[in-house]
């Protein structure tokens, strides 16, 4: 009688490879996590490895158990014993997004009332917040995701994330490793060898690991010889050698108490889900886009409860203490074809683990410059940029281009509330920007504010025209319209364009919102028609805009859109004609960039894929 049993290996000499991919990609999430949240947020270092990092740990630890025990199940009930378990790790877009647009603003705003100790606890409370509801998104997501899929284009999703992906990951990046290039370009260098140019190097090492050790080696012998021109970095031994002193054993604390405390504070909830909200369904739509990629490559993972473990994640890391949501990874075929199974995933989750527990996170920063990964983390934005367009229908690449524009304004208007900090200017944006000159340089900074709003309103902003474009390029007048009309009821509320800016601080403007309290309404100008405000003697300056003007112009092209639908309609009897319906190919199931693109650790030429389908390696 044939011998009927099936085995599924524990672990093969593949994992090895996916193990090392993954754990440096999340390596590096660590390492940005880290930078951000004492230079953006205010969060001391006890705070980061005591309390957030092992929150880290717990959801990186969920997520990859579950989905290496789902691919032992998947590879005995399919009897397949090349069945790759699905990549699983931290968010990089929505790293950036709480730090940025959550976290850093509270911070900002609370700093000069409370003290930097108060504001950077407030801070970490709200970025718990945002994660829970991000993960409760997310969630949620497994019962209505092939919904909310069928009602909003891909050019529109993957718009924001490439927005997300040029500007504020690989733009900000590529200026550090300009800033430190004798740390940042070799690095680079090696990484375009390895990813784009698909060199096979010595002994086989990972590329993405053989980019952070020589980051690392380059920063610290230039620190030994004593080399500060362009651009050396301060390693220390003495702060290496204290960091060892620090490892201990580190019990997750679970901050529901912490939670409570501020979920009932509308100033920390309600202004920042014009953040969270987008980011959690842009989660759940990328991670089902990467089940459909695992599928496609022959592994068939049910998509309940695939994505509910994902929100779960989420949720578990804001319970514990993380302010950073996870999900599933792009790149699924790429793992597949380097060989690796389950293992790679399950020791990825207890690596982390025993790493954070055992307090290694001021370790690692002490070891691992951020320059190190700096190349890594550029070439993430890129690649999250190169396929909002290339997992879409050609024809609807030029309203992806559409929401660079937002992006671009959130870039602007970050860098230049730091530079005025940083350089101690006399005149505040508030000042700048309520008391136009006449010679004014820069004319449109009004403009480039609205266009950013506040609290990453921008995001959605992106969104909605990106999807208004589709809409036309389709020729579908009256979808546009709605989406129009939709623009025009969230700018009224506030949600998008409005801000008020208090001193150097940008922050939300609703409706019921009253002017700044010493803040005087001025009659709009020819240059600035908008709601001005003049500032009190004893409060820093301030200056307030609701964005009227804009929803009354979002009101009239919503009636010009809805008469467009009505004409044709008259027309034809039809919402559109048969001469302009869209003819364009129903959406490939490839994956999209809304999590961040794992890195490759097996340089060897990709499997040719079967014709239609995506490349193994093609996110690369």
């Amino acid at each position: 009688m044939a011998d009927t049993r099936f085995r599924y290996p524990i672990w093969v000499r593949g994992d090895l490879d996916g193990f090392f991919g993954l754990m440096v990609d999340n390596l590096v999430q660590v390492l940005t996590i880290i930078l951000l949240c004492m230079t953006v947020c205010g969060l001391p270092p006890e705070l980061i490895f005591t309390r957030m990092l092992p929150g880290v740990a717990i959801s990186l630890l969920i997520g990859n158990l579950f989905y290496g025990i789902q691919a032992h199940y998947i590879a005995r009930r399919d009897r397949r014993p090349d069945t790759t378990a699905l990549p699983y790790g931290i968010n990089t877009p929505s790293v950036f997004a709480f730090a940025l647009f959550v976290m850093g603003p509270v911070y900002r705003i609370h700093e000069p009332t409370q003290g930097a100790e108060a504001a950077a606890d407030l801070a970490w409370k709200a970025g718990m917040l945002a994660c829970m509801v991000s993960g409760a998104i997310e969630f949620l997501g497994a019962f209505f995701a092939e919904k909310l899929r069928k009602v909003t284009p891909r050019a529109a999703l993957l718009g924001v994330l490439a927005g997300v992906g040029i500007a504020l990951i690989a733009s900000d990046f590529a200026f550090r490793i300009y800033t430190k290039p004798m740390i940042g370009l070799l690095p680079l260098a090696i990484l375009l060898l390895a990813y784009f140019g698909r060199f096979r190097f010595p002994f086989g090492l990972p590329g993405g690991l053989l980019v952070v050790l020589v980051g690392t080696i380059l920063a610290w012998s230039m620190s030994a010889l004593g080399i500060e021109w362009f651009g050396g970095t301060d390693m220390s031994a003495e702060r290496l050698r204290a960091s060892v002193d620090q490892v201990r054993w580190i019990l997750p604390v679970f901050c529901g108490n912490e939670l409570l405390s501020v979920l009932s504070n509308p100033d920390v909830l309600i202004p920042f889900l014009t953040v969270s909200i987008p980011m959690g369904l842009l989660n759940v739509l990328g991670s089902l886009q990467n089940i459909e990629s695992a599928e496609a490559a022959g592994d068939k993972y049910a998509t309940a409860p695939s994505l509910a473990v994902n929100g779960l994640g989420t949720i578990a890391a804001g319970l514990f203490g993380s302010c950073f949501p996870t999900t599933i990874y792009i790149g699924h075929p790429a793992w597949k074809s380097m060989g690796a199974k389950a293992g790679y995933s399950i020791l990825n989750g207890l690596f982390f683990t025993l790493l954070f527990l055992f307090g290694c996170g001021m370790f690692l920063k002490e070891l691992i410059p951020i320059e190190a990964g700096a190349a890594i983390v550029f070439y993430i934005g890129i690649i999250i940029t190169a396929q909002a367009f290339q997992a879409t229908p050609r024809e609807h690449a030029p309203a992806v281009s559409i929401a660079i524009f937002p992006a671009l304004a959130a870039l602007l208007a970050l860098k230049f509330q730091a530079l005025m900090n940083d350089a101690g200017a006399t005149i505040t944006i508030a000042e700048l920007v309520g008391n136009p000159s006449p010679a004014a340089q820069i004319p449109e900074f009004p403009g480039l504010l609205a266009l950013f709003g506040a609290n990453a309103g921008w995001m959605v902003s992106a969104l909605i025209l990106t999807a208004m474009a589709v809409a036309f390029i389709e020729k579908r007048y009256k979808t546009a319209a709605i989406w129009c009309g939709v623009a025009t009821v969230l700018t009224v509320i506030g949600l998008l364009h409005s801000y008020q800016i208090e001193g150097n601080v940008i922050r939300e403007f609703f409706i019921w919102q009253s002017a700044p309290a010493a803040a005087v309404d001025a009659a709009p100008t020819a240059t600035a028609p908008i709601e001005a405000t003049a500032s009190a003697p004893a409060g820093p300056p301030t200056f307030a805009y609701r964005a009227y003007p804009l929803a009354v112009a979002y009101a009239l092209a919503t009636v010009v859109f809805a008469l467009a639908a009505t004409s044709v309609k008259r027309k034809t009897g039809k919402g559109v004609t048969p001469a302009t319906k869209s003819t364009l190919p129903p959406p490939k199931p490839t994956p999209t960039p809304a999590d961040p693109p794992s890195l490759p650790v097996d340089d060897e030429p990709p499997v040719p894929p079967e014709p239609g389908e995506q490349s193994p390696k093609e996110w690369t």
